[in-house]
């Protein structure tokens, strides 16, 4: 099977005419040098660490790996394609030439270079299915795109037909895969937390629904993390007595029973357990209307009411809005 590539020209396209002019492809990293130097990735890893010290490790090993890959892998014969944003449009090419570094037979900026026999015809991005589309959309400057080639081929030979999508994912679960990753990710985030954060996150969560809240400081609770009242002073009812168990076991019916003997007698009673809850506490927890959160849910909670929360509880988890089409 022929391998199709993704190339990125610049951070705006910025590159396309050197490319057509030249008839290569390039990208930068330029303080690293020529790539072919390195006779291993945990090489160039150890010199990246130096180089791009203010960048996150993550960041920096995902940079390798693109040149890496770059330099490594792209092959002569193989197809190369990147998006011109202007006119919704992907060129296409073929690779004539493996890794060079050179700073000047383009953008110096971008000094490791490959030739590529750049097509006249180009593909229209809206002719393209929704499941190519998304997988196209990634941030990475280089990236293999092997399963959208026999698409591509196609729109080149017969450049204004509508591809069928009645076997391709529809629009509507690829959303809702984006969503499902995006909220385990989240519960990593906060299954990191320690048991004292995590407090501090619940806490955060009943301000966020307009409660006046107490968290316990560190040390014995006698069964109480959290306090939560509807006004300042404590007397308006309801109040409610929080337990958190931040662990990878699951809350017991014996612990589900000291929330209930905890002070305040009267107060209606959250345990929000990350590992969740046996039968027997669950059972124990209907009986006596204990209101119980796992992991799952309580991610869904603080998605729901981050926006609210105080900045010192967000600061704890860091998230940032993601839009979506409806």
């Amino acid at each position: 099977m022929k391998r199709w590539w993704m190339i990125r020209a610049g951070d705006n396209n910025e590159l396309i005419p050197i490319w057509k002019d030249k008839g290569i492809a390039s990208i930068g990293w330029p303080k690293l040098g020529d790539p072919r130097k390195y006779s291993s990735k945990e090489e160039m890893f150890i010199i990246a660490d130096n180089v791009f010290a203010e960048n996150k490790p993550s960041t920096r090993r995902s940079w390798i790996n693109q040149v890496w890959r770059f330099s490594r892998e792209i092959k002569k014969g193989d197809r190369v394609i990147t998006y011109s944003k202007e006119i919704r449009e992907y060129l296409v090419g073929t690779v004539t030439e493996g890794h060079f570094y050179n700073e000047t037979v383009g953008d110096p900026a971008y000094p490791n270079n490959i030739r590529v026999d750049w097509e006249g015809t180009t593909v229209k991005r809206d002719l393209l299915s929704q499941a190519a589309k998304n997988s196209l959309g990634s941030v990475l400057t280089v990236f293999r795109v092997d399963n959208w080639g026999n698409e591509f081929e196609k729109l080149l030979e017969y450049p204004f037909v509508e591809l069928d999508e009645t076997n391709e994912v529809e629009e509507s679960e690829i959303i809702e895969e984006l969503v499902n990753r995006a909220l385990v990710m989240v519960q990593d985030k906060v299954d990191k937390l320690d048991p004292w954060q995590m407090q501090e996150l619940v806490g955060g969560l009943l301000q966020a629904m307009d409660y006046n809240v107490q968290v316990s400081p560190k040390g014995p609770d006698g069964g109480v993390d959290v306090l939560a009242y509807k006004d300042a002073f404590g007397f308006e009812k309801p109040i409610i007595k929080v337990q958190v168990k931040h662990r990878k076991s699951s809350a017991s019916a014996p612990e589900i029973q000291q929330l209930l003997g905890a002070n305040p007698i009267d107060a209606n009673s959250l345990f929000v357990s990350t590992g969740g809850f046996t039968s027997q506490a669950e059972a124990v927890a209907k009986h006596n209307s204990v209101r119980l959160v796992d992991l799952e849910e309580l991610v869904d909670l603080v998605v729901k009411w981050y926006e609210n929360m105080p900045n010192e509880v967000r600061a704890l988890l860091p998230l940032q809005k993601m839009y979506v089409p409806e």
